[in-house]
């Protein structure tokens, strides 16, 4: 009797837990479906369902349908705001783009006698005019050391032929008292004779 006793309080209790297992599963749709057939009765090959569970079901699934859409109409709101901050902060990339993109051709470029160049185009143009500069200043320093010799060479000869004109003069003038001398000699002879 006693393990009579023992044995229907075992069974008792495990179908108090089977029961509390089963009312602890989500109420899913799924859910819900099995126990509506799990609660029906057969009638030959046919389930036959009470109307207030059916009605009961239909409730549910509708209710869920109606919380499905509002959660979709929700989430469209969401993805549609987002959308537009996507494409606000998508047109203020551009915009930054567009500015860091001139910007840097500003950077890179500047005006010089009025024509817009940009750095590497402005140093070649500098090189090269002062690479023709020192070429031109080089070749007039080379015209002006080669003029400069020839002036020197040309002065000393200069300075030679003056040399030489003084002593031509000098040996000039000494011959014009020599013969200014023998002139006068032969007038005073000839005086002295008449």
């Amino acid at each position: 009797m006693k393990t009579l006793r023992i044995l229907l309080f075992f069974i008792l209790t495990q179908s108090v837990i089977a029961q509390t297992v089963i009312t602890n599963e989500p109420n899913t749709v799924k859910n819900q479906f099995k126990k509506l057939y799990k609660n029906s009765n057969n009638y030959q090959i046919y389930k036959v369902v009470k109307k207030n569970a059916f009605l009961s079901l239909q409730k549910n699934i509708l209710d869920s349908i109606k919380i499905i859409k509002e959660d979709a109409v929700s989430k469209q709101l969401k993805i549609n705001q987002q959308q537009k901050s996507i494409t606000s902060l998508q047109t203020k990339i551009d915009t930054l783009n567009s500015n860091l993109s001139v910007s840097i051709d500003k950077e890179d470029a500047f005006s010089f006698i009025g024509i817009p160049l940009n750095k590497g185009t402005y140093n070649t143009i500098l090189w090269s005019i002062i690479g023709i500069l020192l070429i031109g200043l080089a070749f007039f320093i080379y015209r002006f050391n080669n003029s400069n010799s020839v002036t020197k060479e040309i002065k000393n000869l200069l300075t030679d032929v003056e040399l030489e004109l003084e002593q031509y003069k000098r040996n000039s003038i000494d011959k014009e008292q020599k013969l200014r001398r023998q002139l006068q000699d032969v007038v005073n002879k000839q005086r002295g004779v008449n």
